[in-house]
């Protein structure tokens, strides 16, 4: 019977101390694979690691014009009374360039620093949209909802890369600008409300996707020492 007992007792552990070995094996692999993604980026040309940013950043912009089309159109009109205006935006109070001209005007740093400002600004209220779509009163909503997924997607690969790319830009460009977001998981107590207030932060988002795509394509041709009236 003792005999039993202590064999029961040494296959225990044995199975704990593999577990303890399969866990830390499994961790070793993961940081190792992170760490090679970042060495490999680091190892890429900056003219390269704009040109992917600015790619993302194109597709982020395209994405959210043509999900905020798709809204437009089942907006009653007593919801558009009811929407919020653009300065009502939560990261309205960043200062930003409002042309071409002005954006030119910037330093390299100041640029990334505004880009990379707001796209964290929009960790969070992505995260509503991504909840409120789930239940959504729309014809499309099911497109709408992997849409909104593929925003949060494109957005958290395009924040890494500017990390990357920030790092190698100095302090300055790695400067973030606090945009506090006040929403909630709730956006409405209604189909109306809901319809329009959803519309409205994914408004926001077009025109916040539209200003890091604008700022991330003026770095794109100054690494590429483009002449400006060509960016």
């Amino acid at each position: 019977m003792r005999e039993k007992e202590r064999r029961g007792k040494e296959a225990k552990s044995y199975r704990k101390t593999t577990e303890m070995a399969h866990r830390e094996t499994n961790g070793s692999k993961l940081f190792i694979t992170v760490l090679c993604m970042v060495a490999a980026c680091s190892a890429v040309p900056i003219n390269d690691l704009l040109d992917r940013a600015s790619q993302r950043s194109d597709m982020l912009h395209s994405l959210s014009t043509t999900l905020t089309k798709d809204l437009s159109n089942h907006v009653p009109p007593v919801g558009w009374t009811m929407m919020p205006r653009p300065p009502l935006c939560h990261t309205s109070s960043l200062q930003t360039p409002n042309d071409k001209e002005q954006a030119l005007q910037l330093s390299e740093s100041d640029l990334m620093s505004l880009a990379r400002s707001l796209l964290q600004a929009w960790q969070d209220p992505l995260v509503d949209l991504s909840n409120s779509a789930n239940s959504l009163l729309h014809p499309s909503q099911s497109s709408i909802s992997n849409k909104i997924r593929e925003l949060q997607e494109h957005s958290k690969s395009l924040g890494d890369g500017l990390d990357i790319l920030s790092g190698k830009m100095g302090p300055a460009a790695q400067a973030i600008s606090s945009l506090p977001y006040r929403g909630s998981n709730d956006i409405g107590e209604d189909n109306i409300s809901k319809l329009t207030n959803f519309h409205f932060l994914l408004s926001c988002f077009r025109r916040d996707s539209h200003k890091i795509d604008s700022f991330l394509k003026v770095l794109r041709c100054r690494a590429a020492k483009v002449q400006p009236e060509m960016c």
